[in-house]
């Protein structure tokens, strides 16, 4: 529900902005929290984001909040010791409330956050180029490595089992089996296909148990839209979106951005011809690799191609589990929607898996040409 002129103006009375408020209009379109652009006269023109936060995703703001206060505050820190970079555009800054906090409640319970406005900057819906798609892998990769020295205590967990893929098999076997909006018949051709994978599932969590891959500070939602692109240059500046930012595998953000950026259009009703384009990985592998440096292990950087696959996988029984219960998680426009979407992205993990030999072997090439790099 859009928020009017009178409630944003009394929220913004809870932060600490500069100036007077001059103006407020809605931002963006997630499909998450409520976003406002708010403009100031401070003696000059300032910008600001304010977000209320959708507590149905989130139930624990405060807790959220302290997350994204430390990361926000550890980056920019990180930032501010490197030449030549703006640390105010490299990281996000929260503006704190009138008391010093982090997070705002509004007259009827709503919980409400701000941003400094990152000024010329845009957001891509979809990859323009495989140099495009470097700059942004390289800024998921850098902000890995930018946090693998977070300080204790342990992130907070903003949506426990969120990659936990065993736990989407038996959400999906549940979902069968109960069936309540009477449409396994129609979906057995990809509910046979997605159990036929189950053994998938838990690739990487065993290899995470048996100690080969370490746990890190991962983003959960790296698509391309999270990246915030300089207007001029088109290079990559800022990783935004940081509610999901939580203990993880670094494969699982790598895995995340390939599937999101291999689709032109993840809602297609033909699912037919979807593949994984080469030129376009091998373009976000360097940037990633490039971005992480030396922080990645080589199992880590070893099952890249396999979390391709993952990810894929695990939305593709998502979409598929939420149309079986009846569209109750994910937005829809029609009754197949849901179906339609898990049809891509498994219809995508199966590419996948018929390109893992050429992934793999682009990853051992990059990793012996950054091997024989100079140091």
């Amino acid at each position: 529900m859009t928020a009017g002129a009178a409630e944003l103006a009394a929220v913004a009375a809870c932060f600490a902005f500069d100036g007077t408020l001059t103006s407020a209009a809605p931002l963006g379109r997630g499909h998450i929290h409520d976003s406002y652009l708010l403009g100031f006269d401070a003696g000059g023109a300032r910008r600001y984001v304010l977000q209320r936060i959708n507590t149905h995703v989130f139930a624990e703001p405060p807790a959220l909040m302290h997350n994204v206060a430390r990361v926000t505050a550890h980056l920019r820190d990180r930032y501010a010791t490197r030449a030549g970079r703006d640390a105010r555009r490299r990281s996000l800054s929260l503006v704190a409330t009138v008391d010093g906090g982090h997070v705002a409640r509004d007259a009827v319970g709503g919980w409400w956050r701000a941003y400094d406005y990152i000024d010329g900057s845009v957001a891509h819906e979809a990859i323009g180029s495989n140099e495009q798609a470097r700059s942004a892998a390289r800024a998921y990769g850098e902000f890995q490595r930018m946090l693998a020295d977070l300080p204790a205590p342990r992130l907070s967990e903003t949506i426990p089992g969120f990659h936990v893929t065993p736990q989407r098999v038996r959400q999906l076997e549940h979902a069968v089996g109960r069936d309540a909006a009477c449409r396994a018949a129609r979906a057995r051709p990809e509910i046979e296909l997605a159990l036929a994978h189950r053994t998938l599932a838990d690739a990487l969590l065993a290899r995470h148990r048996a100690g080969a891959l370490p746990e890190r500070i991962t983003h959960n939602d790296t698509k391309l839209n999270n990246v915030l692109f300089d207007a001029h240059t088109d290079e990559a500046l800022c990783v935004v979106d940081l509610d999901t930012v939580m203990p993880g595998l670094a494969a699982w953000d790598f895995g995340d951005l390939v599937r999101s950026c291999a689709l032109a259009r993840e809602d297609s009703a033909d699912p037919g011809g979807v593949e994984l384009d080469l030129g376009l990985f091998e373009a976000l592998l360097r940037g990633y690799l490039e971005g992480a440096g030396d922080m990645l292990t080589a199992a880590e950087r070893d099952v890249l191609p396999l979390a391709c696959t993952l990810m894929a996988y695990e939305l593709g029984m998502r979409f598929l589990t939420d149309y079986l219960n009846g569209d109750v998680y994910f937005k829809t426009t029609h009754a197949e929607h849901n179906l339609e979407r898990a049809r891509v992205q498994l219809e995508l993990m199966l590419a996948m898996e018929r390109q893992a030999r050429a992934m793999t072997d682009l990853v051992a090439a990059l990793a012996r040409e950054r091997t024989a790099q100079p140091r």
